[in-house]
């Protein structure tokens, strides 16, 4: 990223923005032409497999619901001859691939930070303070969240993702997508009931860690050094302070995307120096733009909400 007289920090970063974004725009084609493979030794991208994996995990819970509500004699049976016809249903839901894309990539992120800079996956710096907190109710989230950010950490690990972890409109597209591949409309209705049964989205893990950064006031500061921090809480932090989705927060920390990315940190309030020392963190081989300094928050919130391209009005 370079500025010049003619061309000002601000047209550096509109235009590598406006680069990301056409990026952005093919993953999902992209990835559901490799998930939509069944030879995935073409395709053995660590990523792909990965996103393979849950989409997989969240049918079989589905369809373990099906089959204790259809009363089957061998459940195992029952999800084996219908799991990958619901995990290719599953490729035509755009935010429900992109979900587990990001997820793929937040986990990829954990461990490169954990062996570049030895930051615990499950248990950080600022975790362990907030735990430690003489506030009660901030001390019993942070134990929470420990406990989910063990839970994450577990099923990337498998390549699971369970389904009650999922956003609420992705949790109500699943039930939508088990509706519409129903065999018989009162059993899915059933499985449908169970489901959301034990559904609380306030108790998943991305609720939670939102609910520890906006509960600890003047030290969110904190939470937007990913050292300090560690990745989960970083990232959280990171979509709320710029206001974006945390799945598109997850896709900055992309190396095609460092505008992004610079923005999102400078619209989030950090100083010039701060967001230079996250880069090092995260792409330590780039050096910010010239005059990158004299650019503020306001106008770095402008540039992610209000983007054409330079030369494009």
């Amino acid at each position: 990223m370079t500025a010049t007289t003619d061309y000002s920090v601000e047209d550096v970063l509109r235009d590598g923005l406006a680069q990301g974004d056409a990026i952005l725009g093919t993953l999902g084609p992209i990835m559901r032409h490799l998930l939509a493979n069944d030879d995935l030794s073409l395709f053995s991208d660590e990523i792909v497999a990965r996103v393979r994996g849950m989409l997989g995990d969240i049918a079989r819970q589905v369809l373990l619901a099906q089959a204790e509500a259809a009363q089957s004699g061998d459940a195992q049976a029952f999800i084996v001859a219908r799991q990958a016809a619901l995990v290719e249903s599953f490729l035509d839901n755009p935010a429900l691939l992109g979900h587990a894309h990001s997820l793929a990539l937040e986990w990829q992120l954990t461990e490169r930070i954990q062996a570049r800079n030895n930051v615990d996956p499950v248990l950080s710096p600022l975790l362990q303070s907030l735990i430690a907190s003489n506030d009660p109710d901030i001390a019993a989230l942070a134990m929470t969240v420990l406990a989910a950010q063990a839970r994450f950490v577990q099923s990337q690990r498998r390549m699971e993702h369970a389904i009650g972890e999922l956003p609420g409109e992705l949790f109500h597209s699943v039930l939508l997508t088990i509706r519409a591949q129903a065999e018989d409309g009162a059993l899915a209705a059933t499985a449908e009931e169970r489901l959301r049964g034990f559904y609380d989205e306030s108790r998943s893990r991305l609720a939670l860690l939102a609910r520890l950064v906006s509960g600890i006031g003047v030290r969110a500061v904190e939470a937007l050094a990913i050292d300090h921090a560690g990745v989960g809480i970083f990232l959280t932090a990171l979509a709320l302070g710029s206001g974006q989705d945390r799945d598109l927060a997850v896709l900055s920390t992309n190396d095609r995307q460092l505008a992004r990315l610079a923005l999102s940190l400078t619209a989030s309030g950090l100083k010039p120096r701060a967001v230079e020392e996250q880069f090092l963190y995260l792409h330590p081989e780039i050096e910010l733009p010239q005059g990158f300094d004299e650019l503020r928050p306001d106008q770095a919130a402008a540039l992610l909400t209000t983007l054409p391209p330079r030369g494009s009005e």
